[in-house]
C-alpha cells in the first residue's frame, strides 16, 4: 500500500486553498533517478522508478521462505522500463511461464521438495504479474493469473511434510478463504492467523512469516476478507469495515481444531492489516496477543494526508464531480507517478468503486477512534524507519494503546527500514514471534 509523494500531485491539478477555481495544469513532473547513495543505512535501488523498486524488493523478500529466488528475479527486473506497468507484468509472466515450464517437469513423487519449491515460486511469480493491472476491472488477465496462482501454491501446499489444507469459513454475508497449515509437533500448539492488506494475498503471507511461524512448532492459518485479492475477484466484494467479522470466525474455526490451543492465538495482520488487526481485537477477546505489522492507528487520516489539504477540502464540499474529475486527469497524466496511479487505481478495484470520491469517503470509516480502548490483548506494534506510506501511525497507535502495546522500530542500518520491513524477513521474524512466544508462555 503506497501513495509516495501524493499530496504534491494533486496540489498541482488544484487551488482550493486559496479559494480560486480549480484548473488543470499540464504539470512537466521530475524524472525520478536512482540514488545509489552509499550513506549508512541505505539500500540498492532495484529501479529508477521508486514503486517499482520496492515491488521487485517485495518478491525478492520472499526468498528466505521459499517463495523466490534471487537470480531470476533481478533478471526479471532488468527486462522492466520504470513506469511502465505492461513491461512489469509481462517480466514476471515470462518468469512465471518458465518456472511453470520446469515445475510440471518434475516427477513430484520422486523430488516433493523440488516440485514444492518450484510450484511456490511460479506463483508468487503470477501474483507479481498482476499486480499493476487493476485498473482496467474488465482485464482478462486479472482472474487469468490469479487462477495460475492458486493451483500453483495448491500444487505446493499439497507436498508440505503437513500438506496445507484450503477450507471456506462463513461470514455474515461473505465467505472467508483460509489455509490451515499444521506445524507437525504433537498436542495443541500456540497458532497465528494472520491476514495481508489493502493488496497482498493470504499465499503471500506464507513465505512472508508463515513458514517462520511453522518452524518454531506452531501453527498457522491464513485467511482472507472482502477486499482481499480472492473474495474481491470471486465474490465480488470490496473492503468492510466490520474486520471482526472476518476475523471471528477464523478464531472459531481455530478453537473447533484439535492441534490449536484456543488459551494461545494470536493475530498478525500485514501492512493495511496493521489497521484490520487490531480493529477486529478491539470486538474479538479471545486472542492472546496481536500483531500490527506495520501499526496504523487511522487510515482514515492517512488517505487525508496523502490526498492533501486542497483536495481533502474539495471533499469536504461534497464537489463529487469535481473531485472525480481532477483524479481522473491524474490517472490519464503519463507523468503521474506510479505509486499514485497505482494506489488509486487499486483502491478503486479493493473497495468496489468506481468514483474516487466514494472511494475516499469509504476510508473515512477506517479508524480507532472511540474503539482503541476497547482493545484488551498486548499488541506488537511494528515500525520502519523508513516507511514512507503510513509514518507516524505506528507511534500514533503505540501511544493510544499505552502499556497494552510493546513498540518496535526496524532500522535502516538493518535492512529493515522499508514499510513491513521488506527485506528483512528473517530479521523481523526472529523479533516478533520470540516476542509472541515469550508473550503466550507467560
Amino acid at each position: 500500500m503506497k501513495f509516495s509523494n501524493f499530496p504534491l500531485f494533486l496540489l498541482s491539478c488544484s487551488s482550493l486553498a486559496t479559494a480560486i477555481p480549480f484548473t488543470r495544469k499540464h504539470h512537466k513532473f521530475p524524472t525520478m533517478k536512482r540514488d545509489n547513495n552509499t550513506g549508512p543505512g541505505s539500500m540498492l535501488q532495484l529501479s529508477s522508478d521508486e514503486d517499482f523498486h520496492f515491488e521487485i524488493l517485495r518478491v525478492l523478500a520472499l526468498a528466505p521462505y521459499q517463495g523466490s529466488d534471487i537470480g531470476e528475479v533481478l533478471v526479471a527486473a532488468n527486462q522492466i522500463a520504470p513506469g511502465d506497468f505492461e513491461s512489469f507484468y509481462s517480466a514476471f509472466n515470462d518468469l512465471a511461464n518458465r518456472v511453470h515450464n520446469g515445475s510440471s517437469a518434475i516427477d513430484s513423487s520422486k523430488y516433493p521438495v523440488s516440485a514444492r519449491n518450484a510450484f511456490f515460486r511460479e506463483s508468487s511469480y503470477y501474483r507479481s504479474a498482476d499486480f499493476y493491472l487493476h485498473g482496467n476491472w474488465n482485464d482478462s488477465r486479472i482472474n487469468s493469473l490469479w487462477s495460475k496462482q492458486l493451483a500453483a501454491f495448491d500444487s505446493a501446499i499439497a507436498l508440505l511434510p503437513t500438506p496445507g489444507e484450503r477450507v471456506t469459513l462463513q461470514g455474515k454475508g461473505f465467505e472467508i478463504p483460509a489455509i490451515f497449515f499444521g506445524s507437525s509437533q504433537p498436542g495443541p500448539r500456540p497458532t497465528i492467523i494472520m491476514c495481508n492488506g489493502y493488496d497482498g494475498s493470504q499465499e503471500e503471507m506464507y513465505h512472508a512469516i508463515g513458514e517462520a511461524v511453522i518452524q518454531r512448532g506452531m501453527n498457522v492459518i491464513t485467511f482472507e476478507g472482502p477486499g482481499q485479492p480472492t473474495v474481491r475477484r470471486q465474490q465480488n466484494l470490496g473492503f468492510i469495515p466490520e474486520w471482526e467479522e472476518v476475523v471471528s470466525p477464523v478464531v472459531d474455526y481455530a478453537i473447533s481444531r484439535h492441534e490449536v490451543d484456543a488459551s494461545k492465538i494470536g493475530l498478525w495482520g500485514h501492512s493495511f492489516g496493521g489497521y484490520l488487526a487490531p480493529r477486529a481485537a478491539a470486538f474479538e477477546h479471545r486472542l492472546a496477543a496481536v500483531i500490527a505489522f506495520d501499526g496504523i492507528y487511522s487510515f482514515a487520516q492517512a488517505i487525508r494526508d496523502q490526498f492533501g489539504p486542497q483536495m481533502t477540502q474539495l471533499y469536504e464540499s461534497g464537489n463529487e464531480t469535481e473531485f472525480n474529475s481532477i483524479v481522473s486527469s491524474l490517472l490519464a497524466n503519463p507523468s503521474t507517478p506510479t505509486a499514485t496511479r497505482w494506489a488509486i487505481q487499486q483502491g478503486l478495484w479493493s473497495f468496489k468503486t468506481t468514483s474516487a470520491f466514494q472511494w475516499f469517503k469509504k476510508t473515512q470509516q477506517y479508524t480507532l477512534d472511540g474503539i482503541v480502548q476497547n482493545i484488551t490483548a498486548p499488541v506488537f506494534v511494528a515500525d520502519a524507519q523508513s516507511d514512507m506510506f503510513f509514518p507516524g501511525q505506528a507511534k500514533e497507535l503505540a501511544q493510544k494503546l499505552g502499556d497494552r502495546a510493546t513498540y518496535h522500530l526496524f532500522e535502516n542500518i538493518d535492512g529493515a527500514g522499508e514499510h513491513c520491513s521488506m527485506g528483512a524477513a528473517v530479521l523481523s521474524a526472529q523479533v516478533v514471534l520470540d516476542w509472541f512466544q515469550e508473550v503466550v508462555s507467560s
